[in-house]
């Protein structure tokens, strides 16, 4: 079976939905943005280590929210499935002149570059970013951006040498202690650290998450070792914590 008939299907289901059952007539793009929120981001745990089955029912969930939004479209007569599928060609049309006759952009214009052209004026070089996007992935975002337009280090050594650069003025702030100065100076080796992720090629978000991963286990092994010892967490001193955390490490 096509996708174009397996879309039509999910397109079908949503009207069907619409026309007979009160709670799904009564839905409209306000009232699923939450959940539509909340699919996506079961998505991505799912792209993070999810079975098959996983991935393909979490997919299922957003084709139904998609479905729902172009029906909402459909409804008040602003676009239908066949609309949003023309812009997106039309998009993809414009950003691979070298696959597609008819689009014009210099051979040295990147993707970045030929987004930074189209967004215009309106959102600033640098473009608008979802308000809700976390701030790991704003600052990903920027800098790719930027990177597009020619705005980058030609390998990760310069990043590498602003994130000791930050470090240091981190370290001189804290003999200050003022407060917003040392939040300003911890924003920048953040930011610079996100940046030397970008340019080692690792995904920050990812690798953030792995480091999480690494410390929820160790630490859950810590608290196993430490009641073994016969060690309350909450009373046992950093020194003896800290062996415990190295004899973990070991493990």
């Amino acid at each position: 079976m096509s996708t174009d008939a397996a879309l039509a299907r999910a397109l079908a289901l949503v009207r069907d939905l619409r026309a007979r059952c009160p709670w799904d007539r009564a839905q409209t793009r306000a009232t699923l943005r939450p959940y539509l929120v909340e699919e996506v981001l079961e998505l991505d745990h799912a792209l993070r280590g999810g079975t098959a089955a996983e991935l393909r029912d979490e997919l299922g969930d957003l084709l139904l929210h998609l479905a729902f939004q172009i029906v909402f479209g459909e409804e008040r007569h602003e676009f239908d499935a066949e609309a949003v599928t023309r812009a997106l060609e039309a998009k993809m049309w414009r950003r691979h002149p070298q696959l597609f006759a008819g689009a014009e952009r210099p051979d040295h214009e990147t993707w970045e570059g030929t987004k930074q052209r189209e967004r215009g004026a309106a959102g600033g070089v640098l473009g608008p970013l979802p308000p809700t996007l976390p701030a790991l992935l704003v600052a990903f975002r920027l800098q790719e951006r930027a990177a597009g337009v020619g705005f980058d280090w030609p390998d990760a050594s310069g990043p590498l040498l602003k994130v000791r650069e930050e470090l240091d003025e981190l370290e001189r702030e804290l003999r200050t202690t003022e407060p917003d100065a040392i939040a300003d100076e911890m924003g920048d080796l953040l930011f610079a650290a996100v940046n030397l992720s970008r340019k080692l090629g690792v995904d920050p978000r990812a690798a953030l998450e792995r480091a999480n991963d690494k410390f929820r286990r160790r630490f859950e092994a810590l608290a196993r070792l430490a009641e073994q010892r016969g060690l309350a967490l909450g009373r046992a001193s950093l020194e003896q914590l800290d062996a415990l955390w190295e004899e973990v490490k070991r493990r």
